[in-house]
C-alpha cells in the first residue's frame, strides 16, 4: 500500500495545466571524467532509482550485410558480466526485484534499469559490468541469434503485422541506410558472428557517446562519485558516428505483394518520408497524426473499423529519427475486402489532404494530446528516458515544457499546413502482406508490383 501512495505522489508531483504545462523537476547535467554526459535529477518521494544510457550509434552503424549485429550485442551483454555468469547476473536482478534491460534501436544501444533506492549500488555495478567486463560467450551467443531469427519465422507464421513495419522501411527506403533492419533478417542475423559483436562494441561503444540520466531517491555528489569510479575504465569509441543524409520523398507508387499463401487476411502499409525529429511543424505534425490515425476516433479508424467493420483498427504514424522517417498508415482485413479497405483508405487520405481540418477537430486533438501526455512521465524511468533521449538529439527541456503553449497557439491554418507530413495517394510505397493468387490483381491497380515470398529470408526483393 505503501509503494501504492508513493506512485500516486509522483504522479501528483507533475502538475498540468492548459497554460503553464508540465514543469519538468530540476536536473542538473554534467560531464564525467570519461567524456559521459550524465543528468541528475534527485528525487525522494518514492524509494526508488531508475537509470537510462544511451550510447549514440545503434543499428546505423551495423556492417553492411550484417544488420542485427546492435542489437544481437544488446541481448548478449546480459548474458554474463563480471563475476556472474548469464543465470547469476540475471538473479541479481531478479534477488531484489530490480529491473534491467538492454536493447538497440536505429540511432542508438538503450540500456534501463530500474531498482530501490538501497539497492543502487548494485544497480552501478550491474550496468558498468555489462558495460566494460560482459562476458561474451560463444555459447550464449548462439543462443541469442537463434532467438532473434527464430523470433522472425514466428512472427512470419503467426502475425506478420509484426513485421509490416520492417517490409516498408526496405521498400520506402530502398538504398538508404533507413531501409535496413535495426534487428536484422534472417539472412543477416545469420551472417553476424561473435568477433562482429565484439568489434562493434569496441568501435561504437565508448563513453563519449553516452548519455546517462539518472532519476530518484540518492544524493547526488554520491551517485557521481559512484558512477566516476565504477565507469573510469570506459574508453572512447574508436570508429566515427555513421552519417546519414535525408533521403528523398517517393514520387509516384510502387507496390510490394509480399506472398503468404493460404492467408484469410491482407496486411496493408503505405508510407512516404515524413520529417525529422527537431522538424519546426512538430508539434502541429503530430496533432494532425492524432486526428488523422493515432487514436479511437481518429478519422482512419473511424472510416475503416467503427463505420464499415473492415478491419479491428487502423493507425497513422511519424517516424520521428534525426532524418526524416517514414509518415506510414497500416491496418489489415480479411482477403476478401482488400480492395474495399485500400480504397476506403485511400479515400481517407483525400479527405485530409482535400478538407482538412477544421477548428472542432483541432480543439478535440489539442486536448486529447494534451490528456495523454502527463502519463508519460509519470515514473522515475519514464523521466529519465526521456531526458536521454532529449539529449541524444539535442533538444532542451521547452520540448516538454513548451507543448501546452505550443498546441494552444496552433491555429487551422497552421495545422493543414502541416498535413502535408503524410503523403497523398499519388506517391505512395505500398506494401500488402497476403494470398498473392487471391490479390494480385488488386495489388495492381495501386502500382507497378513488385513480389517476394514471405517465407524468403529478407524483407524486400534480393536485388
Amino acid at each position: 500500500m505503501r509503494m501504492i501512495h508513493c506512485l500516486m505522489g509522483l504522479a501528483l508531483a507533475l502538475p498540468v495545466a492548459a497554460s503553464d504545462g508540465i514543469k519538468l523537476p530540476a536536473f542538473e547535467r554534467s560531464t564525467l571524467d570519461n567524456g559521459a554526459t550524465l543528468i541528475t535529477m534527485p528525487r525522494d518521494d518514492v524509494p526508488m532509482v531508475a537509470l537510462s544510457m544511451q550510447i549514440r550509434g545503434g543499428s546505423l552503424a551495423d556492417g553492411q550485410g550484417k544488420e542485427g549485429t546492435a542489437e544481437l550485442l544488446a541481448q548478449l551483454l546480459q548474458k554474463g558480466a563480471g563475476d556472474r555468469d548469464a543465470a547469476a547476473f540475471a538473479e541479481a536482478v531478479d534477488a531484489v526485484g530490480g529491473r534491467l534491460s538492454v536493447s538497440a534501436n536505429r540511432e542508438s544501444l538503450v540500456i534501463g534499469a530500474e531498482f530501490l533506492a538501497k539497492d543502487a549500488p548494485l544497480m552501478v555495478e550491474l550496468v558498468s559490468d555489462l558495460l566494460l567486463r560482459p562476458k561474451l560467450e560463444e555459447a550464449e551467443f548462439d543462443k541469442v541469434r537463434t532467438r532473434a531469427i527464430q523470433s522472425i519465422k514466428a512472427a512470419k507464421d503467426s502475425g506478420p503485422d509484426q513485421l509490416i513495419g520492417s517490409y516498408g522501411n526496405a521498400w520506402l527506403f530502398a538504398g538508404h541506410p533507413y531501409s535496413r533492419p535495426s534487428g536484422g533478417d534472417e539472412t543477416s542475423l545469420a551472417a553476424v558472428s561473435l568477433a562482429d559483436l565484439k568489434a562493434f562494441r569496441t568501435a561504437h561503444l565508448g563513453a563519449d557517446r553516452a548519455t546517462i540520466a539518472v532519476v530518484g531517491d540518492f544524493e547526488p555528489a554520491s551517485l557521481r562519485a559512484s558512477l566516476e569510479k565504477a565507469l573510469a575504465g570506459w574508453d572512447k569509441a574508436q570508429d566515427e558516428r555513421p552519417a546519414v543524409e535525408a533521403a528523398p520523398r517517393v514520387e509516384g507508387r510502387r507496390v510490394l505483394l509480399v506472398d503468404k499463401p493460404g492467408a484469410t487476411q491482407t496486411y496493408f502499409w503505405l508510407g512516404n518520408v515524413g520529417a525529422a525529429v527537431d522538424a519546426p511543424e512538430r508539434t502541429a505534425q503530430d496533432l494532425v497524426q492524432t486526428v488523422f490515425g493515432g487514436r479511437f476516433t481518429s478519422m482512419l479508424n473511424t472510416a475503416l473499423r467503427v463505420e464499415s467493420g473492415l478491419t479491428y483498427g487502423a493507425r497513422a504514424r511519424i517516424d520521428r529519427l534525426a532524418r526524416p522517417g517514414a509518415a506510414s498508415i497500416a491496418s489489415f482485413t480479411r482477403t476478401d475486402a482488400t480492395a474495399q479497405a485500400l480504397d476506403l483508405t485511400l479515400e481517407v487520405i483525400d479527405r485530409l489532404h482535400a478538407q482538412g481540418i477544421d477548428q472542432p477537430m483541432l480543439e478535440s486533438g489539442r486536448r486529447y494530446m494534451l490528456g495523454q501526455f502527463p502519463p508519460r512521465l509519470e515514473t522515475h524511468a519514464q523521466l529519465a528516458g526521456r531526458l536521454t533521449e532529449l539529449d541524444l538529439y539535442g533538444l532542451g527541456r521547452d520540448e516538454v515544457e513548451g507543448l501546452a503553449a505550443r498546441l494552444a497557439a496552433l491555429d487551422v491554418a497552421q495545422v493543414n499546413a502541416a498535413r502535408e507530413v503524410f503523403p497523398t495517394r499519388d506517391h505512395l510505397a505500398i506494401v500488402l502482406i497476403g494470398d498473392a493468387a487471391q490479390i494480385r490483381e488488386v495489388a495492381a491497380k495501386y502500382g507497378e508490383v513488385t513480389e517476394m515470398a514471405l517465407s524468403d529470408p529478407r524483407f524486400i526483393p534480393k536485388r
